[in-house]
């Protein structure tokens, strides 16, 4: 996938899939990076000879690519460069063009996946609009929306692509969701992720200039890729609320855990949260307390979330920035499918959950997706904006990047919520956290330059603050 995501404009990048749709297996990023940093075509050849023969590959077996874009101006060129490469090694591959990276992960898995026991859907850009459309309809059992919800595009991919989505729904008019589509200007690229979309949101903590949404109308964000969501809204007293992906993350575990024993199904499949080191606390402590399911935290990064989550029959993950899916294994599936109902609830219930199968991306996190989820989660409650975010109170929390000379010094252990070095700075961080009701905090190195990342979280907001400014002091320090 030629995609920069958030990014600017003129950036662009690639995120490469596995064969199940998924996210690229670790070990293979250690070659991809050999391969991209070679540094004559001389280089690259022997690099590329070396992968061969370490990984056992059968040249005479045929490979097969597939790609697609954004909408960024240097996408084009750089899809030609990738066609010209495949044809120079006799690779049959397939340009789908301009698709959401979600869209992507789906058709790799209907194709892998074809003609087995586990097909996943019909292999295009059509097939997965109309699985997602008949398994929204079908979810929703009935229920009515509470108003509609307006949706910032990012002047990304997402646009053109809710569209087409929205054309396979039933209208407002026939008991469909309204959806109100802002910031889908596709055509000036300088538009892209400007003051707009699902990052600029969650950093800047305030709705995009350009949605003039009354108070207490649903609102999201999408990325410029569409793969990650956040929900929004303004109170009666005009002050923003966001609901980012702890709170989908929490909605979702809440409504598919109660359907879960309403089928009878409680004691058969375990429901479970992953999440790493920046979910809110309260949220943590909501799904432990108040929902009563098991919480995994990992390290930082949807892979880690996505391999955690498949430990459960039903992993619900979701990071803060609103990149998350939920997936069901192979077992739950089978439980699903095979289960009797001994009553209309629990016929109801199990409905609910087939369909919900459908609707979500299980290959990775898709903000089309998980925008029809929560609003069949909403219309099942009855709940508006409002009532979501009463679920629970988020402590308040700062995050603060500190410049180090040497960011390799900083060692993170126990899912980056502890440094095991430089020595001593953990037992400082620790004795400055103590002195703080709720208090929590943790630092971890930038993956991507010389810095260190520190979160924390405190009763009310100046101590956050002033616990934030204390453990990056100690970082200060440490980093030299």
């Amino acid at each position: 996938m030629i995609t920069a995501s958030h990014n600017p404009p003129a950036d662009n990048g690639v995120k490469l899939v596995d064969p199940m749709g998924e996210m690229l297996e670790e070990s293979w990023e250690a070659y991809a990076t050999i391969l991209a940093n070679a540094s004559s075509d001389q280089k690259l050849l022997e690099a590329y000879a070396k992968i061969i023969a370490e990984c056992h590959i059968k040249l005479e077996e045929k490979a097969k690519v597939i790609f697609a874009r954004d909408t960024r101006p240097s996408g084009a060129h750089l899809t030609s460069i990738l066609a010209e490469a495949l044809e120079a090694t006799e690779t049959e591959y397939n340009d789908y063009s301009l698709l959401t990276t979600p869209q992507l992960h789906y058709i790799t898995r209907c194709l892998n996946t074809k003609g087995t026991p586990y097909e996943y859907g019909e292999p295009s850009e059509q097939g997965y609009y109309a699985k997602i459309a008949a398994s929204f309809k079908a979810a929703l059992q009935g229920r009515q929306f509470s108003g509609s919800v307006t949706v910032d595009c990012a002047n990304g991919i997402g646009g053109p692509k809710l569209r087409e989505l929205t054309k396979n729904l039933p209208s407002p008019f026939d008991g469909g969701l309204g959806i109100t589509i802002v910031n889908d200007d596709v055509i000036n690229p300088d538009r892209l992720n400007f003051q707009c979309g699902a990052d600029f949101v969650k950093t800047n903590q305030r709705a995009p200039p350009s949605t003039h949404a009354a108070p207490l109308t649903r609102c999201a964000s999408l990325d410029g890729d569409a793969d990650r969501i956040v929900y929004y809204f303004n109170d009666l007293d005009g002050n923003f609320r966001l609901l980012d992906g702890d709170r989908i993350a929490t909605l979702a575990a809440s409504f598919i855990g109660d359907l879960a024993q309403s089928a009878g199904l409680g004691e058969k499949l375990k429901v479970g949260v992953v999440q790493t080191a920046y979910a809110n606390g309260a949220s943590t402590a909501y799904v432990t307390q108040d929902l009563r399911l098991p919480v995994v935290c990992t390290a930082t990064g949807v892979k880690h979330l996505h391999h955690a989550a498949t430990k459960f029959d039903i992993g619900v993950y979701f990071e803060a920035n609103g990149h998350g899916t939920v997936v069901f294994s192979d077992l739950a599936l089978k439980r699903l499918s095979k289960c009797e109902p001994q009553s209309p609830a629990q016929s109801s219930a199990l409905e609910t959950l087939r369909a919900l199968i459908g609707l979500i991306n299980q290959t990775v996190g898709d903000a089309l997706s998980d925008l029809l989820l929560v609003e069949v989660i909403l219309a099942h409650k009855s709940w508006g904006p409002k009532e979501w975010d009463l679920t629970y109170t988020d402590l308040p929390n700062r995050l603060v990047r500190v410049e180090v000379a040497d960011r390799s010094i900083f060692k993170a252990v126990d899912a980056e919520r502890k440094l095991e070095s430089p020595p001593g700075v953990q037992a400082q961080i620790d004795a400055a956290v103590g002195k703080f009701k709720s208090g929590r905090s943790f630092a971890r190195a930038s993956g991507t330059e010389d810095a260190v990342r520190v979160y924390a979280e405190a009763a009310t907001r100046s101590e956050a603050e002033d616990l934030a400014q204390k453990i990056a002091t100690i970082v200060r320090h440490a980093g030299g």
